[in-house]
């Protein structure tokens, strides 16, 4: 069996340290969990070296996508790690997706209904309780002038990981802030959501296509400074009085969505009560801590859930969080 790791970021798709930082802790982690298959990686020979076991790296020097499309043939099944902004992670799903090979994740389609938020909302709006979203067009926003004196969010419609989402108070900062998020959308259109306070969260789950196992609750440190809202990391796990509602959100949701397998996130806020804001039909950050805490190995878990096994038991031994400052993931053990 063969098993290929094709994180974006380090592959040289994207150059946002940032976002680099996180993407070799999550290919460091995966090929510790997945050393005991024939499992290679691939890495830009731009990108620092990373410490992958017994795993092969491929080094390249090409577009990823390009170097994929020639070679992912050469394999049994590959895990796509990569940002949903410009349907990134759908062009990759669809890569591998028609080569025949077995994606360690979500079907394209369900990646493209997660990737737009907007198709997540309609889909979800009758099942869990999401926060009210409006579409908005890019021709239509002098229109939206009703909107106000309402606090509401102003987010790209296919966003990550909090790029270019902003606090509005005012018709005059709303547009102010379109222009903001043009720059990190690939869509034709934006979204408004009411704006909501509590306690912004995150819950990873994994799938088998049909039954949800949410495996932790997570804190999200968020700030938001000058109407911006930044994204620094977080908990892992976090007790929350409302944790079990938000798990049971999760889960339906998720279960809602046809096509979503492997490793999945859902943010959400817990406030008076719970609201779902999105999905990730990806890995996300805190696999990087939970998989140092769970009685299982979590990545061996994500190619299980693909052949239809979820784990018996989900229990954590301790706490961790982890902070992105600059360009580096910072980790701390806290129990």
């Amino acid at each position: 069996m063969n098993i290929l790791i094709f994180e974006y970021a380090t592959a040289g798709g994207v150059k946002e340290p940032a976002f680099t930082a996180e993407g070799q802790a999550m290919v460091q982690g995966l090929a510790q969990d997945l050393n005991n298959f024939s499992t290679s990686y691939v890495i830009s020979k731009h990108s620092e070296p990373i410490d992958g076991g017994s795993c092969q790296p491929i080094i390249i020097d090409e577009h990823p996508n390009k170097w994929l499309e020639n070679n992912i043939t050469d394999y049994d099944f590959c895990l796509p790690i990569a940002p949903e902004e410009d349907l990134i992670l759908y062009e990759i799903t669809r890569i591998i997706e028609n080569a025949n090979v077995r994606v360690l994740g979500s079907s394209m389609d369900a990646v493209l209904n997660c990737t737009d938020k907007h198709r997540t909302y309609k889909i979800l709006k009758s099942r869990v309780p999401v926060i009210e979203s409006q579409r908005v067009y890019w021709d239509e926003i002098q229109d939206q002038s009703q909107l106000f004196p309402s606090k509401k969010v102003v987010k790209p419609a296919d966003g990550v990981s909090c790029s270019a989402v902003q606090v509005v108070g005012s018709f005059e900062e709303f547009k102010n802030a379109t222009k903001k998020i043009k720059d990190f959308s690939g869509l034709p259109y934006f979204l408004v959501q009411n704006y909501v306070e509590g306690d912004s969260v995150s819950v990873s789950l994994l799938s088998d296509g049909i039954n949800a196992l949410p495996i932790s609750l997570n804190q999200q440190n968020l700030t938001l400074e000058n109407g911006t809202i930044n994204y620094n990391g977080g908990k892992v796990p976090l007790d929350h009085p409302l944790q079990e509602e938000a798990k049971l959100v999760a889960k339906k949701a998720i279960e809602s969505i046809n096509g979503l397998k492997g490793y999945v996130g859902v943010d959400l806020i817990l406030g008076e009560e719970v609201h779902l804001v999105e999905v990730n039909s990806r890995l996300t950050t805190p696999y990087i801590v939970l998989r140092n805490i769970l009685n299982f190995n979590l990545g061996e878990a994500i190619l299980e859930s693909i052949r239809g096994h979820l784990p018996q038991e989900v229990v954590m031994d301790g706490q961790i969080t982890f902070r992105k400052k600059g360009n580096e993931l910072q980790i701390k053990v806290i129990s």
